[in-house]
This record gives structure tokens, sequence and C-alpha cells, in this order.
């Protein structure tokens, strides 16, 4: 970046005189119907249109209006597709992938209810688990569709005590039974299928405290699990996970009620001409959101790592460098993590979910993952001469990679930038998923 932002120079627009009609700057009939005729095919200019302007022959009121008589155009029907009949969308929804439903369904209130029965009544539940056995079911209150993900919310006024609590299980749900002409019913019988599953004996001990407001704490749980207690009362507020749409809708429905569902292992295509294959072609998209609000949503392209940039286990992807100032990126908006409960809502600053959808040189996803962060206030001081303000870290790690981020708080403008995203994917990752040896 060449200026400082927020130091863009304004610049004043010059205004410019209306010209006063022909007839009001003092000129004749003559003079102002003389065009009109020659451009009709009038060769006497001899004859006055001062005098009498409405004695013209037929054949010239016809020319005139064929130059600048138009028949009216008949407007066409408005075609949209929200106008199409129920079993015309059905039939286009399915053909769609899990990816481009849960999209689909954003769009209004209908396309989301035509979406959810294309997906058999899909919804998600959480179940706790106490020390004596009994199970706590709680149907999701909130949710919010984004690029990559969906961020689903739990909050009751009435949460079993946290003390006794063992375990959290997440499922995706289905009812057995599906009336299409009927909303899915919670209280039909319906079909689990284990998502995930956290361990709740010790949480504020054994899990990452993210952060915190007036009202809440949070703690992460991976993975894409947030956890927020109120202060002072060792009390569940709400609970909160967010799942990337890679193959969600399988997770959500392919598994059973103890067995999570598999995901199909990446069958290597072997390549003996390219010498660093596994290397280069990779296209990041990466999200920074929080409930209805985007921070961040964009795309790099051609990532690549060398192999000298191999080390401790990792490939190195830069994809925005500290020294290229150009490809320095704003967060837009104030950051913070907005959470809610029945009676109370809030936002805990410098917290965020992150999207990561990294594809290979084939454009299959390579690696994806949904999940709570924040930002932390480093000790060092920005260096760059554009960027003088505070340094902020956010780092995210789970066993197929890391991201780190650097951002700089800019106080004159109120805004983040990033000014450095690294990228580090495990070698035993990249070497399975191509059949390498690096």
């Amino acid at each position: 970046m060449a200026a400082v932002p927020g130091r863009a120079q304004r610049q004043r627009g010059r205004g410019m005189a209306a010209a006063a009609p022909p007839c009001a700057a003092g000129l004749g009939p003559q003079r102002v119907f003389a065009p009109l005729a020659a451009a009709a095919g009038l060769r006497n200019s001899s004859r006055s249109f001062a005098a009498r302007p409405g004695e013209y022959s037929e054949t010239v009121n016809t020319r005139i209006k064929s130059l600048y008589w138009r028949p009216p155009i008949k407007p066409k029907p408005n075609m949209c597709i929200e106008s199409m009949p129920s079993e015309m969308l059905m039939k286009i929804f399915s053909y769609l992938d899990a990816v481009s439903l849960l999209c689909v369904s954003c769009v209004n209130k209908r396309f989301y209810h035509l979406a959810n029965d294309k997906a058999s009544g899909l919804s998600w539940m959480i179940v706790l688990k106490d020390r004596n056995g009994k199970e706590h079911v709680m149907e999701q209150a909130d949710l919010f569709f984004k690029d990559t993900s969906v961020t689903i919310f739990w909050y009751s006024p009435s949460w079993p005590c946290l003390d006794i609590l063992l375990s959290l299980k997440l499922f995706g749900v289905t009812p057995l039974l599906l009336d299409q002409s009927k909303a899915p019913s919670k209280n039909g019988p319906r079909r689990r299928s284990l998502i995930a599953e956290y361990d709740f004996s010790n949480l504020t001990e054994s899990n990452v405290t993210l952060g915190a407001d007036k009202l809440v704490q949070l703690f992460s749980l991976d993975p894409g699990l947030l956890v927020g207690l109120w202060k002072g009362k060792n009390e569940i507020a709400f609970v909160m996970t967010s799942l990337h749409y890679h193959q969600l809708l399988e997770r959500s429905t392919l598994g059973s009620a103890t067995v999570q569902y598999v995901l199909p292992s990446n069958k290597p295509v072997l390549d003996d001409i390219d010498p660093e294959y596994g290397l280069h072609d990779y296209d990041l998209h990466l999200d920074m959101h929080s409930g209805s609000c985007t921070y961040l949503c964009g795309t790099f392209k051609s990532l690549f790592c060398r192999k000298g940039d191999i080390e401790n286990g990792y490939l190195r992807l830069t994809v925005v460098s500290l020294k290229d100032n150009t490809k320095h990126v704003p967060l837009i908006g104030t950051v913070g993590l907005s959470w809610e409960t029945d009676a109370f809502k809030g936002n805990v600053k410098d917290c965020y979910v992150m999207d990561v959808t990294l594809l290979d040189e084939t454009r299959k996803p390579f690696w994806c993952f949904s999940a709570p962060v924040c930002m932390e206030l480093s000790s060092k001081v920005s260096s760059l001469y554009d960027y003088m303000g505070c340094v902020y870290t956010t780092d995210y790690a789970d066993a197929e990679g890391k991201v780190c981020v650097e951002l700089v708080w800019l106080e004159e403008t109120k805004e983040y930038f990033i000014v450095s995203l690294v990228l580090y994917i495990s070698t035993e990752k990249v070497n399975n998923w191509y059949g390498t040896n690096y």
C-alpha cells in the first residue's frame, strides 16, 4: 500500500452551468425548428417556420415522426426463480450438493424450507450426559449460514448443573417418517448421527479460555465447540458450534447414534514428472465472521511452498507477506463474537469464527475447518511505516496444520489490517494425499 490508510486525498468536483433553452436565449422559432426540418429532409430553407410553424406538409410530418417516434415496447412477463412452483424448485434442488443446498437455504424463508426438505428435515442437537447417566437433550435455538460454514446456537433457562456433567455429544438429526407437506416434528421418531463428542468433566481446567465480557466467559473445545459460562456462577449460558460445509450432509446423516461417519480416504494420484508435486497451486478461501457480521471473506490463489521452506514437519504457505504491503488486507467492522440467550445478549471483543478452505491443484478440498478463535495482543510494536499501531496475533492448530495471523490495529481509522498470514501444512498429510515423500 503506497499511502497510509485513511489519508486519501479528497478532490473537489467542478460545477457546470446548465445551458439555457434556445428560445430563452433569444433565438427565434425558425432557428429552433430548422435543424429538425433539415433532418426530416426539408430542402427549402426559405420557408418561414416563425410565422406559421404548423403549416408544413403531411409528408414532412410523417418523416419527422419516423425519426423520433418509436412504437411502445411491450414489457416482458416478469419471470424469476422465486415465482416457480415448489415442485420445480424441488427438482432443481435435487441436483445440488450439500454445500449448495445450505447456501440456497440462506436466500429466503421459502428456499430454507424447500432445501431443508431436500436434506430430509436435517437439524442439529446436543445431548449432555451427567454423572447419574441421565441425558439432557437440547434442540438448536438459532442458525447462521455463511459462505463455507453454519454456526449453531443452543440456549435455555434450564441447563443442567455444570458440576455433574461428564460429556456433550453433537448430533445431526433427521426424522424417520418425513411428511413433505408438514414441518418435521421434534416429538416424532428421529435418527441420530454422531458428529462429535466432548469431555465436560473438567471443562474450565482442561480447555482454553477464549475471551470474556461483563457477563460471560468463553471456553473453546476442539473441534469447533464454544461454551459460554455465566461469570461467577459456573453455569452454562449458551453452547455454540461452527460446522464447515465440507461433507457436512454426510457427517450429519450417515453416522449412527454411537459411531461417527468416517470420511473416505483420498486416493493419491502419482506424478513422476513434476519434481515439486504437492508443493504448489493451492487455493485458500478464508472467512472471518460472527453471527450475521462478516469481517473478511476472500480468496487467495496459486499458493506454493519451496522445498527449502519445509521444516519441522510442515510446509510453509505464505498467503500475506509482512514485506509486501500491497497485499495487506483490512477487516470490516469491529471484531467481536456475538452471543445471546433468552434474556441477554452480548459481544466478546477480539473473538470471531475462522473458516479455512484449502483446495489442492485439482480444486479438491484439501484442508477444511471452522473454529472459534481470538486475537491476542502481542508484546512487539509494528515496524511498518504505513501501519503504526498495536500488533495482534491469531493462532490455530490441529492435527493437519496451523494458521498464523498477524494484525495491526490502526487507531486513526479504527480498523485492523492483516499484515501477515501463513499456513503450515503437515508434511504427513501432504505425503498421504499426493503419495510423495517430503
